[in-house]
């Protein structure tokens, strides 16, 4: 089964995440599909704290992707930060 999770980079008490395609066995590190997009809490500044491919991470939700609680929270919070298409 695919999950969409989070990986943990950067250094201690500056962690940076990765939201990440990957099969639910492997390690929370290890390998991955792909990358879906970055969260960093500890943003500063100009930094973006949630920065999100949401094409692709409907994609891998459409293809029968399961994401964790913390991306499926994640996830949401994008959908409301983004625009919202005009109607045609």
């Amino acid at each position: 089964m695919v999950r969409i999770r989070l990986q943990r980079h950067g250094s201690t008490h500056a962690p940076v995440y990765r939201l990440v395609a990957c099969e639910s066995a492997t390690r929370r590190d290890g390998r991955f599909a792909e990358i879906l997009g970055v969260y960093s809490p500890c943003a500063k500044g100009r930094e973006s704290e949630l920065n999100l491919n949401l094409e692709r991470i409907d994609h891998w939700l459409r293809v029968g992707a399961q994401p964790s609680d913390t991306a499926r929270s994640l996830i949401k919070r994008a959908r409301k930060g983004a625009p919202v298409p005009a109607a045609a």
